[in-house]
């Protein structure tokens, strides 16, 4: 992994941020995938216009593209691209979707980036390293126990029957009072863990393109990201996935979805 891969990050994040700018809140035609997930134009042409670069620059490196699938399955390094996570943010016209671009190396993520085009904001993880928003340092905020913390999800409907009750356990211990947590975001959630505006994320059902990007950017700032059991995650994690600006969290979380420590703290 070098300099020219960061560099090479970025530019595919400028192409994709080119093709999305003038359809966002545009009059572009979606149509449904079988999933039922909008898939628009500007998804695409934006992974497209990513894979160009690509083919000419880093010609012997995979490609895995949430639209088009896999390029030169089996090579050691490959890059994750989803040209927009958060397409119903993006359908919606709210500015909160995001680009992401991973360099994935023997199954585990080495470089990330998170970009919102329309907002002008850049995220930039890479191993060892620290992460950057805009050129300038950030890092996750200490969050010295779980009551207090802010957390975020996409959606409560994403989550399958089982796994409600355990995202709901997070929330009722880190808002006793009233339940406050923030929905919406995608992508965009970890970057603000990263940037320290949130303590926890907590989603399940994510694809390699979804998650890859984020744990360097996640970790870089000092936070950490696991499945639910607290494993590390990597190309073949199971799709659930928790970040925490807090490291030192994770046991809290992990008792709290468990329900090991819930058996007084809720009437039947």
């Amino acid at each position: 992994m070098t300099a020219q891969d960061m560099a090479l990050a970025q530019r595919l994040a400028d192409a994709a941020g080119e093709v999305i700018r003038p359809l966002f809140r545009g009059n572009w035609q979606a149509e449904e995938k079988e999933d039922f997930s909008a898939v628009t134009e500007a998804d695409r042409a934006a992974e497209a216009a990513m894979r160009a670069i690509l083919e000419v620059e880093r010609p012997h490196h995979g490609i895995i593209g949430e639209e088009y699938g896999i390029t030169r399955e089996g090579a050691s390094h490959s890059w994750v691209l989803d040209p927009i996570d958060g397409t119903q943010s993006f359908v919606a016209g709210r500015p909160i979707f995001g680009t992401l671009i991973a360099l994935v190396q023997d199954g585990f993520p080495i470089i990330g980036v998170i970009d919102q085009p329309i907002l002008g904001e850049r995220w930039v993880g890479v191993i060892g390293q620290g992460t950057t928003f805009n050129g300038k340092p950030v890092s996750t905020r200490r969050c010295r126990s779980l009551e207090g913390a802010s957390v975020a999800t996409t959606s409560p409907h994403a989550f399958a029957e089982s796994e409600v009750d355990a995202y709901l356990r997070v929330v009722a211990k880190a808002y006793p009072k009233r339940p406050y947590p923030v929905y919406g975001g995608d992508c965009y959630n970890y970057g603000l863990l990263a940037s320290g505006h949130l303590d926890v994320v907590i989603e399940s059902g994510l694809k390699l393109h979804d998650y890859a990007a984020l744990v360097p950017v996640v970790e870089g700032a000092g936070g950490m990201m696991s499945d639910w059991q607290g494993n590390p995650l990597d190309a073949d994690s199971d799709g659930t996935v928790l970040a925490l600006g807090e490291p030192a969290r994770l046991e809290d979380v992990l008792e709290a979805m468990s329900g090991a420590d819930a058996s007084h703290s809720h009437d039947h």
